[in-house]
């Protein structure tokens, strides 16, 4: 079978972006991270009073064990709204928006309500995960701390593609504001890196098919294995009986 596997592949079905010319450059183009509903935000708030800041900020109670985990427990779960409870400040919408638009927004607000002078807020996204699954290495979720990674990351993640994973193929679907899409990638071609799909965002799950061999050899293959298992069993069967 693994040689029929092998004998059946070839470069354009196994090579990544073989459009590349050598020594070609392309500008690279970083994403902003925006909000979406489940997210956890870590937010800090300094100021030149520092004291005047301390309200607003995550108080931790761990004994000196501080962990990202704590800090998730205790950070700002956006709810089913797209809302979060920021002291003082109460109910704030941050769904849709991204990280800096979110530190923009809650600086106006301090100010305004007179709660801090020139107030400096940092916003980070601390439960981003990606899902990577089928004819990987090591399918399964994964965290990541980054603004941005790439598709090329997160499959890196799970170990690449196994020699049976459909590179041409491969499926990303994306959760965004309650609309659920799904784009199809050709990962032996780099035409797809300019477009909004080459950095991973939070929730994506990237599924690689297996491909023809594969398919036989776990599904249909096997099941012929199995039918003249039963057959030969039951032929054995009778013929003792008959004795």
């Amino acid at each position: 079978m693994s040689f029929f596997v092998l004998s059946c592949a070839s470069k354009k079905d196994i090579l990544y972006y073989q459009d590349i010319q050598n020594n070609s450059q392309d500008p690279i183009s970083y994403l902003s991270s925006n909000v979406q509903i489940n997210d956890i935000l870590y937010i800090k708030v300094t100021a030149i009073i520092q004291e005047s800041a301390e309200p607003f900020n995550i108080q931790m109670n761990t004994n000196g064990n501080v962990n990202l985990e704590s800090y998730k427990i205790q950070g700002y779960l956006v709810s089913q709204e797209g809302n979060i409870i920021f002291p003082l400040l109460g109910k704030i919408n941050v769904v849709g928006k991204s990280t800096e638009e979110v530190q923009t927004l809650l600086s106006k607000m301090l100010t305004d309500y007179g709660y801090i002078k020139e107030p400096t807020v940092s916003v980070r996204i601390i439960n981003s995960k990606v899902t990577v699954l089928g004819e990987v290495k090591s399918p399964g979720t994964y965290a990541f701390d980054e603004q941005n990674i790439s598709l090329n990351q997160a499959i890196g993640y799970a170990g690449d593609l196994t020699i049976n994973g459909v590179r041409k193929d491969v499926l990303l679907i994306r959760e965004v504001n309650g609309v659920r899409t799904y784009i199809h990638l050709d990962l032996t071609s780099s035409n797809w890196f300019k477009s909004p799909y080459y950095y991973v965002k939070q929730n994506d799950i990237i599924i690689v098919n297996p491909n023809g061999p594969r398919v036989m050899a776990s599904g249909y293959l096997n099941s012929i294995g199995t039918t003249l298992g039963i057959i030969s069993f039951g032929l054995t069967l009778y013929l003792l009986l008959k004795n």
